[in-house]
């Protein structure tokens, strides 16, 4: 073979080579979106007494990242009922500003998310044996193969129902919003709560959700130090809840809850201050002359007496401690609470501030 043979040929393999890696990458991308819906389906289909799928499947390898599109998971012979979790969009990526730190972990962003529990149809899952939450939650960390650091969820929906009773109770958080940082403890690595949570919501009766604070999620069990308020909502949802349990409904007026809990190896110390405002009650409809007269009456007294007059508020302060296993409630001190706020000092409409992560730490000890 003569000399410039040999080189034409050697050109040909000089350009050849890279061309079909090349053309092999673009057959890769091409069917790689393919192949891991495949694999997430046959994930959620996988799952003892679950069913699911996804619809799409997008990758973007230029930023590390692909886009989960409509998934839905539910309860197997539970067609009738909404899904356990409907995500319609999805989008897992290396958070590259950790990569620069020498960490390679996840962010997720969740659009539109909801969750939906039905007592009825968990309940039955436990009675049958079958699969509890640990299987598709585990099932969930399977989609995202590194640690999760930074977690967003834009406009998502939580619904709690239990069709059973009489009436219908259902409970909900909508257009939640959540940003939680630093969960795999990239930076802050000296702090004893090195990650940050802070999430808005809209709950029943159109009250503002505020929940903020800190935690540790490395341990098994979570330490944290967070505050939880609920404000300006309208009482009259609650009145399912309270004319089962109290036989009692509301006419008018507001509800609010304020709470702060502090974990510190699994012990708790805490709080819940609910508190009824500008509330008007209604007796509950019996058809004994004598005992609705009665129940009005209590109901009048109950009212007038226990509540502050000055703020128009009934409200007490219930404190929580004890090993998670084991949490107790102050019933002593949560009856003096409502004397304290009717005859003593009103009880303000915020947080105390008053909880701290070492205030748990001393309980435990």
């Amino acid at each position: 073979m003569s000399k410039p043979e040999k080189k034409r040929k050697y050109h040909r393999k000089r350009y050849l080579i890279p061309a079909v890696v090349i053309i092999l990458l673009i057959i890769a991308r091409i069917l790689l979106p393919f192949i891991l819906k495949r694999s997430v389906n046959n994930t959620l289909n996988n799952i003892p007494g679950y069913e699911g799928h996804v619809e799409d499947i997008d990758v973007a390898l230029w930023r590390g990242a692909y886009v989960i599109e409509g998934l839905l998971l539910r309860k197997e012979a539970a067609e009738n009922q909404p899904p356990l979790l409907n995500f319609p969009k999805t989008d897992i990526s290396i958070e590259w500003k950790s990569l620069l730190k020498g960490k390679i972990v996840s962010e997720i962003e969740m659009h539109n998310p909801e969750f939906n529990y039905i007592f009825e149809v968990q309940q039955k899952e436990n009675t049958e044996g079958e699969a509890d939450a640990d299987a598709w939650t585990d099932a969930l960390k399977e989609l995202v193969p590194i640690s999760i650091n930074h977690l967003a969820i834009y406009n998502g929906k939580a619904n709690f129902a239990q069709v059973s009773a009489n009436p219908e109770i259902n409970m909900f958080l909508q257009q939640i919003n959540l940003q939680a940082t630093n969960l795999s403890n990239v930076v802050n690595q000296e702090e004893t709560l090195p990650s940050n949570l802070r999430a808005t919501a809209v709950s029943f009766g159109n009250g503002d959700v505020l929940l903020e604070g800190n935690l540790n999620l490395l341990k098994k069990i979570p330490d944290m130090d967070i505050e939880f308020s609920l404000e300006k909502a309208d009482v009259r949802a609650l009145n399912d809840l309270t004319n089962k349990y109290a036989g009692v409904d509301f006419e008018s007026g507001t509800f609010e809850l304020y709470s702060e809990v502090a974990i510190a190896d699994a012990y708790l110390k805490g709080y819940i201050k609910p508190m009824f405002i500008n509330t008007k009650l209604l007796g509950k409809e019996d058809d004994g002359g004598f005992f609705k007269k009665l129940w009005e009456g209590f109901v009048g007294v109950f009212k007038f007496i226990l509540k502050n007059q000055g703020t128009d508020t009934l409200a007490t302060r219930i404190p929580l401690e004890g090993d998670l296993s084991k949490v107790k409630t102050g019933i002593i001190p949560t009856i003096l609470n409502i004397f304290e706020n009717a005859w003593i000092e009103a009880f303000k409409g915020n947080v105390d501030e008053n909880i701290n992560f070492e205030d748990a730490v001393r309980a435990k000890n």
